[in-house]
């Protein structure tokens, strides 16, 4: 089985919003099911299929897990920055999951009582400037200072506090799913196990091994052999 980065060819894009960490595209692959893997940021996902259209909100996901791949589909997702949160619908409790927004017309949903055009690779900036006007999206500048340990004058327990409420993970979570990503880009630059273990920050290669089992569903070799295009 493979994994999304593997199967799918995703369109990313930037976003001159601070709030969004990129934007990207991509469509349905003949394959049952892909390894979701870990990661920190929430996100916001249009699937068109088959003539109808929906916005799921996914939590970040703590660990590596198999999803379905739906059938001649295509996707949209905006990735939003750590630190960017929806009060009336935080990350925590969506954590591994996510939630299907009820839909208003084939190109509309319902969120806060109000109907929402869906969003697009055209028009996400805008989309998500209306979000904060309309108090429906904000951000916590003290998530991405807790990540440059630049958070002077304040305790611990209040930073993973904040930390969790606009993440729904703790720094410490957050920092080994970010581990097991550098890991993997070391992996495709084609790096010995040992480099990659002592540049990712891994005591030695079995913690290497273990950390991506839980957060990629690979083993560092698997994944090695995979950019190899074994």
């Amino acid at each position: 089985m493979k994994r999304a980065a593997e199967l799918f060819t995703f369109e990313l894009r930037s976003s001159r919003s601070p709030l969004i960490e990129q934007t990207w595209q991509t469509c349905s692959e003949p394959a049952q099911s892909f390894i979701s893997v870990a990661v920190s940021h929430w996100e916001m996902i249009v699937t068109r299929q088959r003539g109808t259209a929906r916005l799921t909100v996914r939590g970040p996901e703590t660990r590596a897990t198999t999803a379905p791949v739906p059938e001649d589909a295509e996707f949209f997702g905006i990735q939003f920055s750590l630190g960017t949160f929806m009060p009336g619908m935080p990350p925590g409790p969506l954590a591994d999951s996510g939630l299907t927004l009820p839909r208003a017309t084939s190109t509309s949903f319902w969120l806060g009582g109000t109907e929402w055009e869906l969003p697009g690779p055209g028009n996400a900036d805008v989309f998500v400037d209306r979000l904060v006007r309309a108090g429906l999206l904000a951000h916590d500048p003290v998530v991405p200072a807790a990540l440059r340990g630049d958070v002077a004058g304040l305790s611990r327990r209040s930073v993973e506090r904040r930390v969790s409420r606009a993440t729904g993970l703790t720094l410490g979570g957050i920092g080994q799913i970010r581990r097991a990503e550098r890991a993997v880009g070391l992996l495709r630059l084609g790096l010995p196990l040992l480099d990659v273990a002592d540049q990712a920050g891994y005591a030695d290669q079995s913690h290497l091994t273990r950390s991506l089992r839980r957060f990629v569903g690979r083993t560092p070799s698997q994944v090695a052999a995979a950019e190899r295009g074994g």
